[in-house]
């Protein structure tokens, strides 16, 4: 039974949502399994969903829950307001990074005037400072978990209405998971980053930032997971080629994503190629490039599992180092899409 349930009939493909809520079942077993991972409580929070076409389906409500940007960057009562009243607005950050020619320059600028608070949210939340204390450990045994799986499947468009936290466990929930096995990279502008770890993430892991606790997590999943390779590339393979699952991405996807601003071509797009067209793109395409596209999703998870980075094959602790150096990187994060609010 759910305890809560939301009927949903828009944009979204609901099936994606469902086929990768079993990978994170999965993923999420693997770890129960191992000693290390389940000492430290180590899991992804899911939701259940049940789609009933491409548009349409169920999916349970996440209570108790808020997106970290409605508690961070909320115009009227976010903590970015509240904490620091002096800064610019995400508003003002967003406006400076569209307009920018010089992406880094701008991007360092708009890091100066729009300081991380995330710090905020357990100690608000959470006056005891045992409860603190533990509620704090939660929140980076989640952010880890679900970074390095996360990576692992290539989950993109992680904005930050797109991660919820949970206001009595501090545990992350991820939604909206439509943008996964690397499709972000090929979006109008590419997601250049291998999951979300912007500064207002790391401020709410505490003064020791990503290094103690959160990166032994990371590892400690990452050993799971790549010691697990031969079941993840099971599922996954199986689920790439199902001919029900659309996974990859196409024009009207893409824009959907990135120039949601633009609401009336949006609309006008969305009356002229209805569900049917897109459902039928696969069938017209030919299948022997999506089953090249197909091959090489699997080649890179493999990669991954193994290890294999930049061409050069890396142990657990230089594998989780460079992915976090990649995910930190200025120079990453100024080239994103304004939209997924990098400063935040």
């Amino acid at each position: 039974m759910l305890s809560g349930a939301l009927c949903e009939q828009g944009q979204d493909d609901l099936r994606q949502d469902a086929v990768m809520q079993q990978v994170f079942s999965m993923c999420s077993m693997l770890l129960q399994r191992n000693t290390d991972t389940r000492k430290r409580k180590l899991n992804i929070r899911r939701y259940k969903v049940v789609p009933f076409s491409q548009r349409s389906g169920v999916l349970e409500w996440c209570s108790g829950t808020m997106p970290i940007g409605e508690f961070l960057a909320d115009p009227n009562k976010g903590a970015h307001r509240r904490f620091r009243p002096q800064d610019w607005t995400s508003l003002s950050c967003r406006k400076k990074m569209t307009e920018a020619s010089d992406k880094l320059q701008a991007y360092n600028e708009v890091c100066k005037n729009f300081r991380p608070v995330f710090r905020y949210f357990c100690m608000e939340r959470f006056l005891d400072p045992a409860v603190w204390m533990e509620k704090r450990l939660a929140y980076t045994h989640s952010v880890a978990t679900s970074s390095i799986v996360g990576y692992i499947v290539g989950l993109g468009d992680r904005h930050i209405q797109n991660i919820l936290i949970d206001e009595q466990s501090a545990e992350l929930v991820h939604i909206d998971l439509g943008v996964a096995f690397e499709q972000g990279k090929i979006l109008p502008t590419p997601e250049t980053v291998p999951f979300r770890l912007s500064r207002d993430i790391v401020d709410g892991m505490g003064i020791t930032g990503v290094e103690g606790v959160f990166r032994r997590c990371c590892e400690k999943t990452m050993e799971v997971m790549r010691s697990s390779q031969e079941a993840l590339l099971t599922i996954v393979e199986v689920l790439l080629y199902d001919p029900l699952f659309d996974w990859t991405m196409n024009p009207l996807k893409a824009f959907y994503l990135q120039h949601d601003e633009q609401q009336e071509l949006n609309a006008t797009l969305s009356s002229t190629m209805g569900g049917d067209d897109i459902d039928n793109q696969r069938k017209s395409s030919d299948s022997q490039s999506f089953n090249k596209v197909a091959e090489r999703v699997l080649l890179r998870l493999q990669e991954k599992l193994k290890g294999v980075e930049e061409g050069t094959v890396l142990s657990v602790g230089g594998q989780v180092n460079l992915l976090i150096q990649q995910a930190m990187d200025p120079k990453n994060l100024s080239r994103l899409f304004p939209g997924w609010q990098a400063w935040v």
